[in-house]
């Protein structure tokens, strides 16, 4: 057995981790560690809320299913053994629909960083452009 890297909005963990074909599996601690869900028998819980999931009689689970049930994109980068899991769906659908962008710093052309919530509730035109 080996790590994984695992990133959330919560922050990162290394956990213990089984790779099949490229794809990492965690089991129940790793689970709650990593993602702050505890597996139990009928489900993946977080305080009062649980979400349907059978584990199947495996000690460890895919983390791709754990992030399918979660309703939360996975990219996995085997070589680097790093997992990123993103924010819910359902958050993502509903800024979009609210016209809602995130918070985030970038720096000016001088090095000076600026928050785009500065502007609020100004109107913005964001162009963003890469050299490769």
């Amino acid at each position: 057995m080996s790590t994984i890297t695992v990133l959330t909005e919560s922050g990162a963990a290394e956990v213990p981790a089984a790779w099949v074909d490229g794809a990492p599996s965690l089991d129940a601690a790793a689970i709650l560690e990593a993602l702050g869900w505890d597996l139990k028998s009928y489900g993946l819980c977080r305080d009062d809320v649980c979400v349907p999931f059978s584990a199947g009689s495996d000690e460890s689970v895919e983390l791709a299913r754990v992030a399918a049930a979660l309703d939360r994109p996975l990219l996995v980068d085997s070589e680097a053994r790093v997992a990123v899991v993103g924010a819910p769906a359902s958050d993502r659908r509903a800024a979009l629909r609210d016209l809602q962008a995130p918070d985030f710093t970038l720096p000016d052309l001088d090095g000076v960083e600026h928050s785009f919530g500065e502007w609020r509730p100004k109107k913005k035109l964001l162009i963003v452009f890469s050299s490769w």
